[in-house]
């Protein structure tokens, strides 16, 4: 089905079972736009939406969730199915991220630098650790995984490749926060919503401040089961010569394997290994004042 022929069907699905109130007094709190204002925004409102629902979205569903007028919905729908960013199923008028999406995807991590300087370094951890690596960068309050070697056994982590985790409670994200400016990780920190994730998360601005100025100090992050439970990560912060934050990279793998002489050991591994991909980033991509 042609993106034009897809956006026709969908127009005779909106008002099925729609008795939603869409006025901006009606809305609630949760569903304003996390992307902008802008015609732009919008759209990146509703393709978020749908990569982020764990369950069916039809469009009344959307109209839930993104808190946008019908006719600005309806817009945005259409124009994301004509370019291929988003597809609907014509039986059940389901969403779901679209093929070209898989494409820019695919040509951003091919394309990305960062990830293809650090590529033999993390491998090179995953060889030494045996456990899960991960290379990570910083997106708003969140940290985005760039890479990823999975564990040398069985039992496999749950993150992804092209996801976001919370960067407060994740020994990479707590890393990365390390690297900051002091200005930037105050406007950031202040403006995190926080969520309690484990009996060990931090839920505050002061207790992460506290956790930062510690990982300062020493050189590198823990996430100690603050994530998700039963899962233990040493992490340190990547930057080039001139002290500009590339992003962070970490050793993650179940609590009951990690001894603390092995866990101190991962603290030494990921300081080296940001340190070297640092190093690289310096010849490779040149300087970034």
């Amino acid at each position: 089905m042609s993106g034009t022929n897809a956006a026709q069907s969908t127009e005779a699905k909106f008002d099925v079972d729609d008795n939603v109130e869409t006025s901006a007094s009606k809305r609630p709190p949760e569903v304003s736009s996390r992307s902008g204002t802008g015609t732009l925004g919008k759209a990146i409102d509703v393709v978020a939406a749908i990569a982020d629902s764990k369950s069916p979205l039809r469009f009344t569903d959307l109209l839930k969730l993104v808190g946008q007028p019908r006719g600005t919905l309806h817009r945005n729908i259409s124009n994301l199915l004509e370019e291929g960013l988003i597809a609907m199923n014509p039986d059940t008028y389901i969403y779901s991220l679209g093929p070209r999406l898989l494409q820019l995807a695919s040509q951003a991590w091919n394309e990305n630098e960062l990830r293809g300087i650090a590529e033999p370094h993390l491998r090179a951890l995953n060889d030494l650790a045996g456990e899960t690596v991960h290379l990570a960068i910083l997106q708003g309050d969140q940290v985005v995984y760039l890479d990823k070697f999975e564990a040398q056994n069985s039992l496999r982590m749950h993150s992804q490749i092209g996801r976001s985790a919370p960067v407060y409670c994740t020994g990479v994200g707590k890393a990365i926060l390390s690297g900051l400016p002091d200005e930037e990780f105050e406007i950031l920190a202040k403006n995190i919503n926080f969520q309690k994730f484990t009996e060990n998360t931090i839920i505050n601005f002061e207790d992460l401040q506290r956790d930062r100025q510690t990982n300062i100090a020493r050189g590198f992050a823990v996430d100690a089961e603050e994530h998700e439970t039963g899962i233990r990560c040493a992490a340190a912060a990547i930057k080039d010569g001139s002290g500009t934050l590339l992003g962070g990279v970490s050793v993650t793998a179940p609590a009951y394997r990690i001894t603390e002489e092995i866990y101190e050991q991962w603290t030494h591994w990921v300081q080296t290994t940001a340190s070297d991909i640092g190093s690289d980033a310096d010849i490779r991509m040149g300087p970034r004042r």
